[in-house]
């Protein structure tokens, strides 16, 4: 009885007959042996995570790399490995968060400007505790805009790396004596809360809101340092009405979930910058908590200072985002719920 010929497992899908289809080689050089194993990933994960995105087929040896699909996604595929080994070659452990950032940037046009427009090593971002580098053409506009100007504006969903970029930058200026302190501010209202329904002393009430920034100052200086800083008044946490009446001389400012302010709360927030001092207002338009009838200070702030030269503005957008990919295809299909919403409105 004669038996099956064994399948072949399920590769990525073939492309259409009408699509123009290639093949490439690519040699990754130098040849290391541990870099390679860097780059493929436990049991070639990363490998596997770029054919699946592209829907190409990816097989090498050693440092020898076949590639065949459409030829656009083969050209990306090429790119992707290369910048990624590139990566390697620097001591960076290749995560698949990693991965999918470099993807993200194969899927949009400008991906050649970006990476001639934004080098890399000119927005790596060195604490004496963790070194930051920006992916993506957002991310490195948005650090070389916090060091040109003195108010920066970072705009855009969930996940794109808003806050965590603005405190690495904010310690990055404390350990060169750029500034003399890090206040993190935030609203203390989100959902309808008020600060006064919350137990506690006025550190406790506004701690949960403020977690995310603990957690960036925790990874890039260590508990034990923030601690002391901030025993010393040299990290300050405040709710954002608490700012009223005082002028922040050289400071690193950072207003989180900017969303939540009033009209009234950012022109206060915005006319507190002293001399020697960098603001960074960081927050989402589409996740406002204030009261239906109660504009976002953000947007009308966005609406005021449009225009002006002195001011940085980056728009972040579901392609920026670095969490679970899923985060991203969540974002946008609420993105054309919206559009769709107001269309029919």
């Amino acid at each position: 009885m004669l038996q099956k010929p064994p399948q072949p497992p399920p590769g990525p899908p073939l492309p259409s007959l009408d699509t123009p289809t290639a093949s490439q080689k690519v040699s990754l050089e130098p040849y290391d042996s541990r870099r390679l194993a860097n780059l493929c990933g436990r049991l070639d994960e990363h490998i596997k995570q770029i054919a699946q995105r592209l829907s190409v087929e990816i097989r090498n040896r050693g440092n020898l790399f076949h590639l065949s699909g459409r030829s656009d996604a083969v050209e990306a595929a090429s790119t992707v490995l290369s910048e990624l080994y590139e990566q390697t070659g620097q001591g960076d452990e290749i995560t698949p968060e990693m991965v999918h950032l470099h993807l993200q940037q194969s899927d949009i046009a400008d991906k050649l400007d970006n990476t001639v427009a934004f080098p890399s090593d000119e927005v790596v971002i060195r604490t004496k505790r963790t070194r930051v580098k920006p992916r993506g053409g957002h991310q490195r506009e948005y650090v070389k805009s916090i060091r040109r100007f003195d108010i920066n504006f970072g705009i855009g969903p969930a996940g794109t790396g808003k806050t965590w970029l603005a405190v690495a930058c904010a310690v990055d200026a404390l350990e060169k004596a750029e500034v003399q302190r890090i206040l993190l501010v935030r609203p203390a209202v989100e959902a309808g809360e008020k600060l006064g329904f919350l137990p506690g002393d006025l550190a406790e009430k506004i701690d949960p809101y403020l977690r995310p920034l603990y957690d960036a100052l925790y990874e890039m200086l260590g508990f034990e340092t923030v601690a002391k800083l901030m025993e010393r008044v040299v990290i300050e946490v405040a709710p954002l009405a608490y700012m009223r009446g005082r002028t922040l001389n050289n400071s690193f400012v950072i207003l989180d979930e900017a969303q939540n302010t009033t009209p009234e709360q950012m022109k206060m927030f915005l006319t507190r910058i002293g001399f020697g001092s960098k603001a960074v207002i960081t927050g989402d338009v589409t996740q406002v908590d204030l009261p239906r009838h109660q504009g976002s200070g953000l947007v009308h702030a966005l609406e005021v200072l449009a225009g002006e030269e002195k001011i940085g503005v980056t728009r972040f957008d579901s392609r920026d985002v670095v969490r679970h990919p899923l985060v991203q295809r969540i974002v946008e299909a609420y993105d054309r719920y919206e559009r769709d919403t107001d269309t029919q409105r």
